[in-house]
Formats: structure tokens, sequence, C-alpha cells
């Protein structure tokens, strides 16, 4: 029998198949589509950092369902104590309580309010953001000039959100990456821009348990 070898870019892939179809292997939590991963070793936040970012999703996507139901779909990112909200509300009272509900808890440091007065998106237009969540990652990940690990990537209706702790050469590069890549309708910056030489210091260091004061740069490309 032929066996079959899936590559990390084909993995990355199915991954976000199964997220845009409700499934997964490690059965994370979600919140409207949001995922909620494990830590990585290769990430340049900080082990604290990491895990108070998980920490903030959790509790906001539990205070989010409780304050606002089903009748919104919103997703949650936190990425060094900075919120990205993402999604679609009813009406604009629903917006700012959403952020509001997000904003009063412990250690978020800022939050992006990228919510849209809409109607709920629907399964197919979520699984084929999965899909370009995906095709981003597997591009960053085959471009040997960076490093993937550093950068999240969030997609909504098209529009795809780039965040992380990168130099300004590694954040035009992924901005580049993503703008080629199928299906990406609009890519949104929201890095905290480090300099090379704070990169050859961050890699020449073990990761630390404290968190760091990022100074997110946030524009449409």
């Amino acid at each position: 029998m032929m066996k079959l070898q899936a590559g990390p870019r084909s993995v990355i892939l199915l991954a976000f198949v199964l997220a845009g179809a409700g499934l997964s292997a490690c059965a994370p939590l979600m919140l409207g589509g949001a995922v909620v991963t494990g830590m990585s070793a290769s990430d340049r936040r900080t082990t604290g950092a990491q895990l108070e970012d998980e920490r903030i999703e959790s509790r906001g996507g539990a205070r989010l369902r409780e304050n606002l139901g089903e009748r919104v779909h919103i997703n949650i990112t936190s990425y060094n104590r900075q919120v990205l909200l993402t999604g679609e509300v009813p009406n604009e009272q629903d917006k700012q309580l959403a952020e509001q509900v997000v904003s009063r808890i412990e250690n978020v440091r800022a939050i992006i309010n990228e919510l849209t007065v809409l109607g709920n998106s629907t399964l197919t237009q979520r699984s084929s953001d999965a899909l370009v969540t995906g095709r981003v990652k597997a591009n960053l990940i085959d471009a040997r000039d960076i490093s993937s690990s550093a950068f999240k990537v969030v997609t909504e209706r098209g529009a795809v959100f780039l965040l992380g702790r990168v130099t300004a050469r590694e954040a035009d590069r992924a901005t580049d990456i993503t703008r080629r890549t199928n299906g990406v309708q609009k890519v949104v910056r929201l890095f905290e821009i480090i300099t090379e030489e704070e990169l050859l210091e961050m890699q020449s260091q073990p990761a630390s348990g404290g968190q760091a004061s990022p100074t997110p740069s946030g524009r449409p490309m």
C-alpha cells in the first residue's frame, strides 16, 4: 500500500479547512471561529505573554457570550495584550458593548475594534476565510528569508490582519507575500516593529516569563 506524506504546507491548509468546518483534532476553544492555541517555543513573545494572551482570549470569549449571546459573530485575538476584535454585530451599540466588555478584562493593554455592522457571516464565508489564512501561513513558511512563527494571521471576509513582533524588513516582506496570496482582498498590519539589533538580541536569549510592551503599527495596505 502506498503511503501519503503531508508536508508542513499541506498540514497547515488541512488544519484551517478543519477549523472552517468547526472540526479539530485537539478541540481548541472557539468563539465564532477564533481558535485558542497552545504556546510555541519559537514565538517571539515571552512565555508569560503567550499565557496571558491565551487567558485574555479565553476570558474575553466567555464574557462576550455572556453579554451578547448568539446574535453576534466575534473573533477575539490577543497578541502581547493588544486585542483585535473582528466579525459582525447587528448594530453600533453591540459593537461598542463588545469593546467595553473586553476592555474590563485584566491586563488588556489596547483594543483594535474591527467589528462590522452586518449580518453574521455564513459557514461558507468562514470556511473561505479559514482557507485564506491557511494559504497565507503556508506561503509565509515557504519564504525562507523570514520566520513564519513570528506572525499571527487572522482573516475576516477576505481582509487579512497580520500581527507579530517583527522588523520593518520582515513586515514589508510578509505584507507582500500576503497581498499576493489568492483570496486576500486587503491586508491590515498590526505589527510591533523591532530593530534588527533587537531581533538578534532576542534570538540569542532564552524565552523568559516577562511581558513586553509593544508599540503596534496598524495600517491597511
